[in-house]
């Protein structure tokens, strides 16, 4: 399977459209959003297998790799998500908690959690408290601050404001992108490579991984730290990679590891959809008996 633009793939598929297919396509434009095709209308139209031309085989993302600690491991993003109220039970909460998630997914050096004044009790806005550096869990609004009622054994230093955060936030995706893409290099090189001692960067240390993960038996679901680097690295490398042959080692497997697991998600999320519809329907069989 190829990656495939699917801007190219929309643009060609319109442009080699059937007439009829594009009449239709038209006349549905004229209607209101509700009146559309396949909303309200239980009108069946065939659909024809169509030659597309012009279409690029590989692809390549120029865009850089994100990556947050948030997002490692589904107890972390519960407690972040508990831990500001982030909820998904009705439509507007949905869209301030996505809209949220994203914000921190982009910035990560700003606090994942809202500070609460430790004298007051109140929400602490950004750049508008102090911070111990010893004690993580105290901070102290700006309020609390000025009228001296703060009565603590460290020193307390004041929150960064936006500007300070802003800029923090992009020296630090700058920094992170560029060690994801060494990471990767280094490791495409390695899977590749074999020559021994050789004097690209770091290719002997992840031959060391490759080999230490071979004959481990500890394994990294018994805690071994260097098996879950080299874990680490091989997912993060088959996220993005969409080769038909990878020379990475085990990426084909994850891969279609990953697949399997989206499809478990899927038939889960479908089932718990149509539970409530099928629980219903069954009542109201034995309601009309």
């Amino acid at each position: 399977m190829f990656s495939i633009d699917l801007i190219n793939l929309k643009d060609a598929f319109i442009n080699y459209r059937e007439p009829k297919a594009r009449m239709c396509h038209d006349a549905e434009q004229n209607l209101d959003e509700m009146n559309r095709h396949p909303i309200n209308s239980k009108e069946k139209h065939a659909l024809t297998q169509v030659e597309v031309n012009d279409v690029p085989l590989h692809t390549e993302d120029k865009d850089d790799i994100l990556d947050n600690e948030l997002f490692e491991n589904r107890q972390t993003f519960l407690s972040f998500c508990q831990g500001n109220h982030y909820q998904y039970d009705t439509l507007r909460r949905a869209k301030h908690s996505t809209m949220m998630i994203l914000y921190h997914f982009h910035n990560p050096a700003v606090p994942a959690v809202i500070a609460t004044c430790s004298i007051c009790y109140k929400d602490i806005e950004a750049g508008q408290g102090w911070h111990c550096e010893v004690c993580s869990d105290y901070d102290v609004c700006a309020v609390c601050y000025q009228k001296e009622v703060v009565d603590h054994n460290h020193k307390l230093i004041k929150h960064p404001s936006m500007a300070n955060h802003k800029i923090k936030n992009r020296e630090v995706r700058k920094r992170k992108a560029l060690q994801m893409r060494k990471l990767l290099d280094v490791l495409m090189h390695a899977s590749r490579c074999a020559i021994n001692h050789c004097n690209y960067p770091n290719c002997d240390t992840i031959k060391k991984l490759f080999c230490h993960s071979k004959y481990c038996k500890t394994r990294a679901t018994g805690g071994c730290g260097h098996c879950k680097k080299t874990w680490f690295l091989l997912r993060l490398h088959s996220r993005n990679c969409r080769r038909m042959e990878c020379p990475v080692p085990r990426c084909i497997d994850i891969r279609n590891h990953m697949k399997r697991l989206q499809m478990q998600v899927d038939s889960r999320r479908r089932a718990a959809v149509t539970e409530p519809v099928r629980r219903q329907e069954s009542e109201v069989a034995v309601y009309c008996r």
